[in-house]
Parts: structure tokens; C-alpha cells; sequence
């Protein structure tokens, strides 16, 4: 009986996801409808998505079950992303929104990287959409793989069947509703992650005997739980917060910020994800506490993943909570998991439609651009289910590689393009490819174990891979011709827009190597 409630409050919780997808249908009539929303997306909206895109199965599994095992200094990369997340919505979201109009009403990443750097040869476009296909394929793939994991532990299904359960209804609201689509199941799916990292906590600590006893209990179990070093070093330490970093060219993070209504909506923004964060990273860490005071107490409840610990808010979920409800949490772990794959297939199919095609100078109309990105959706889609056939998969294990990737290649040139008006084109370049290629070479061969440089410990690629990029991009700008007249007008005219968020409207105007496939441009 008990399965028969999860089921049916997963079915409910699916079709929700449908009727939603179905609903950004409607409002979807046009390619950059499709891959932008139209730059319509309200900031509260914005907030959720891009959290609940972020964050995935990490912030009810991972994080947790790190917490549970090692105490707070395994906090430090919430740390990080907290305040890589605050920066970003803070100084790289206004003036993105504003940027990625003036310059040829850019609609994505690689697009507003050959506009605002006049690139005429399309090199940084096409590249960048490449990055972004190849890396978002094994991301959504290993999003695939882990719907199909939790679904065969917690339901005892077939990992088949969980994973083409958990891909399908992703697929079709991505396919149908767009960014959208992505967009507003978004919303929905970040407040189940909040009221989940919020009721499960709270009901164990009344459960354990109040606050008191919870952190009796804990101290008893790991006496340095509290500590933010104890068990840590230096180079740890400095890896797991330098996930920070990773924000910053994260695309289906920043397209959020192109979509908003106006610059001035980012403030709203920032209060709003940073409330949403905030929270849930708080109820990870009491979700932690309290499963460490329950089994402590409990001696007869058992966890199941006792080796990481991150079953904690699931066995919690199903220990504290009736059938129905215990469904409904559980769904929390779907919805972030569905919310990051639907994200990433968007902007996936945008840099295969808008970027790849585009840059190679075929031009869809817009309702060719609409239909080609729905295309698109379901081909990177059937290749990530394909990779994913395989519940052992290793794509898993390139979550990380392809944070690191995106955040060392394009992190810095996002913030050079939106804050330094002298940045070249071939700056802009070979940065972007030495930040991927530092990142590969670091994260698959470890030179810094092998050279024994900070003994045995490893640091994270994306440390040396964003310095590299960020110093080259810098360097070659210097000794390369400063930009065309025209991006240094842009620059100028970005940073005098940003109170009042109008501009002129230059999409009519714009040079060949960013008129894209779909932009049209207007006013804001």
C-alpha cells in the first residue's frame, strides 16, 4: 500500500510537468520564444529557474549525505557556490541583460560572444557551441542516469524503466513548452526542493526532542561536526570552494539573466535567489544534523547508503512522513534532477540550431528556428539516453569536469566582455580554449599529483584552467589591435543604460557575424 501512495503522488507530481509544458506551448510561437521566452521572464521566476537548474539531485543527496559523513567542512563548496551565485546575480546579471540586446540581440552565449567582440570569421561562435554541445550531452546524460538510479532505489523499478520515466516527461515538456517551459516547471519544481529542505528537518528535530537534543545527539556521534576545518586541508578547502568560480559560465545558468524583462529587474533577482539558496542550503545542513541525532537515537532504523550518507533525506523523508507525503518529498529529488536536465537540453538545442547552424550561415526563418530547436531538443536528447543505457555509466563523474569546463572557458570571458571594453577577439579565443583545454589535461591526467605539488592532494581544474584563461585573454587583448570603434560604442552605451535599462535598438543594424538564426530585437 504504501508504494501505491508514492505512485500515485509521483504521477500527480508528472502530470503537473506536462500541464505546464503544455501551457508554455502556447505561449511559444517563435525561435526566440523558444530558446529566450521572448527576454519576458519575470524575476521571480528567473530566481527559481536558474536555482532549481542549478543545483540538482546535489543539494537533497550530495550535500547532505557530505554534511552527514564529515561535519561542515564539507560545507565549503556551498559556501563557494552561495557566493559565487550572489556575484553573479549582482554584477554579471544586469549588465548581461543589457549587453546581449545592444549587441545584435544576442539570444545565447556564443552568440553574444561574436557580437560583442565583432568576431566577422564566427570562430568564437562555432567554438563555443561546440563546447556547449559536447559537454551538455554527457550532463544531461548523467542526469538521465541518476533519474534512473534513484527511481530503481527508492521504488524498487528497473533502472530502464526509471530512467526513460524520468527522460520522457522531461523531453516532452522540454520539446513542447521551450525555455518556457523549462522555465516555469522550474519554479515549481525549486519551491518542492525549499518546502522539502524545510519540513524534513524540521519534523526530525521535533522528532529527536527539539534543538537541544539534536545537537546532544550529534556531538556524541562526530564532536567536531561543527568545525569548518577539522578533517580538511588547505587544497580542499580551496577546491571545494572554488566551485564559486564555475557561476559565471555556467549557460544555462546566465541565459536566465538575458531573458529578464529589463537590467533592472536583476536586484529582484538577487534577493529573491539568494532567499531561495540561502534556505535550502540551510535545511541541507539541519537535514544532516537532524539524521545524524535520528540514527543515533534510532538504533533500529538503518540508512542505506552508509557509505556516503546520501540517502539521509530520503530514508528521513520515507521514516518521519505518511506514504503520500513521503511521495511528494521524494519528488523533490525528481524535480531537481528533471529541472537541470530540461535547462541544459534548451541550451543545448540553441547552440545546435542558433550557434552551429547559424555560425556556419544557415538562416532559419522563425518558425524554422522554432521547429529546428525542438529538433534539437530530441536529438541531443536520444543521444544522451543512448550513453545513459548503461546504469554504470561514467558520465556521472563528469558533472564536476563539466562545471570546471564551462567555468574556466567561458567564466572568464564573460566577465572580461562585460566589464573591460578592451578584449579582442583573439584574446577572447585563445582563452576560452586554453581555460577547456587546462581543464582536460588537469582533471584527466592530475599533473599537479604527478609533479607532486601540493603533495598528494589534487586541486580542482577549474582553479588553474580559469587562470590561465582569464591571464591569456588579458595578455593577448594587450599586444592584439584594440576592438572595432563600433564594440567600443556598445560597451559604452551598456554601461549608460544600466539605470534606466532603454537603449537604442541596433538588432536591424547588427554585423553578420551575430545576426543569428532567430534575433529580431527590440526596445526595451
Amino acid at each position: 500500500m504504501d508504494l501505491v501512495f508514492k505512485i500515485i503522488a509521483l504521477t500527480v507530481y508528472f502530470a503537473a510537468m506536462i500541464a505546464i509544458g503544455l501551457y508554455a506551448f502556447r505561449k511559444t510561437s517563435d525561435g526566440e520564444d523558444y530558446m529566450l521566452g521572448g527576454r519576458q521572464l519575470h524575476p521571480f521566476t528567473a530566481a527559481l529557474s536558474a536555482g532549481a537548474s542549478d543545483m540538482s539531485g546535489w543539494l537533497l543527496m550530495g550535500l547532505p549525505g557530505a554534511l552527514y559523513m564529515n561535519g561542515l567542512v564539507e560545507g565549503w563548496m556551498a559556501i563557494g557556490l552561495t557566493l559565487g551565485a550572489g556575484l553573479n546575480w549582482a554584477f554579471v546579471a544586469p549588465r548581461l541583460r543589457q549587453y546581449t540586446q545592444i549587441a545584435g540581440n544576442s539570444i545565447t552565449v556564443p552568440s553574444f560572444f561574436g557580437n560583442r567582440l565583432h568576431d566577422r570569421t564566427n570562430i568564437l561562435r562555432v567554438a563555443a557551441g561546440v563546447i556547449i554541445l559536447v559537454f551538455f550531452t554527457f550532463y544531461v546524460s548523467s542526469g538521465m542516469v541518476a533519474g534512473g538510479v534513484f527511481f530503481e532505489s527508492t521504488f524498487g523499478g528497473s533502472y530502464l524503466m526509471g530512467m526513460l520515466l524520468v527522460a520522457g516527461v522531461t523531453i516532452l515538456y522540454t520539446l513542447f513548452g521551450g525555455f518556457l517551459g523549462a522555465s516555469y516547471t522550474d519554479v515549481v519544481q525549486g519551491i518542492i526542493m525549499m518546502i522539502s529542505l524545510i519540513a524534513v528537518p524540521i519534523t526530525a528535530m521535533i522528532v529527536v526532542g527539539g534543538p537541544v537534543a539534536m545537537f546532544e545527539s550529534v556531538r556524541e556521534v562526530n564532536s567536531t561536526f561543527g568545525s569548518l576545518t577539522a578533517g580538511g586541508t588547505f587544497i580542499g578547502i580551496v577546491s571545494s570552494a572554488a566551485w564559486g568560480l564555475g557561476y559565471f559560465g555556467q549557460p544555462h545558468i546566465i541565459v536566465r539573466f538575458m531573458a529578464l524583462r529589463s537590467s533592472r529587474d536583476a536586484k529582484y533577482g538577487l534577493v529573491v535567489g539568494m532567499s531561495w539558496m540561502i534556505i535550502c542550503v540551510l535545511g541541507a545542513v539541519f537535514t544532516a544534523l537532524a539524521g545524524l541525532a535520528y540514527f543515533q537515537q534510532n538504533a533500529d532504523a538503518v540508512l542505506t547508503d552508509a557509505t556516503n550518507g546520501e540517502s539521509v533525506f530520503l530514508d528521513l523523508s520515507q521514516l518521519l512522513f505518511h506514504p503520500l507525503i513521503a511521495g511528494l518529498l521524494l519528488a523533490a529529488v525528481l524535480a531537481a534532477i528533471m529541472s537541470t536536465i530540461s535547462s541544459q537540453l534548451i541550451v543545448s538545442s540553441s547552440a545546435l540550431i542558433e550557434d552551429l547552424l547559424g555560425g556556419v550561415g544557415i538562416k532559419l526563418s522563425a518558425k524554422g528556428a522554432l521547429w529546428g530547436g525542438r529538433i534539437g531538443v530530441l536529438a541531443v536528447a536520444v543521444i544522451a539516453l543512448i550513453l545513459a543505457m548503461n546504469p554504470d555509466s561514467s558520465v556521472l563523474g563528469l558533472v564536476g569536469f563539466a562545471w570546471a569546463g564551462f567555468g574556466a572557458a567561458f567564466g572568464p570571458i564573460v566577465l572580461l566582455s562585460l566589464f573591460w571594453r578592451r578584449l579582442t577577439m583573439a584574446g577572447a579565443a585563445v582563452g576560452m580554449v586554453a581555460g577547456a583545454a587546462v581543464v582536460f589535461i588537469w582533471g584527466q591526467f592530475t599533473p599537479d599529483v604527478a609533479w607532486g605539488l601540493f603533495g598528494d592532494q589534487h586541486l580542482y581544474e577549474i582553479v588553474p584552467g580559469f587562470l590561465v584563461c582569464l591571464v591569456l585573454a588579458i595578455v593577448i587583448s594587450m599586444i592584439t589591435p584594440q576592438p572595432p570603434a563600433k564594440a567600443m560604442e556598445e560597451f559604452d552605451e551598456m554601461l549608460g543604460s544600466l539605470k534606466t535599462g532603454e537603449f537604442i535598438d541596433h538588432s536591424a543594424d547588427a554585423e553578420p557575424a551575430g545576426s543569428g538564426a532567430t534575433g529580431s530585437g527590440s526596445a526595451v
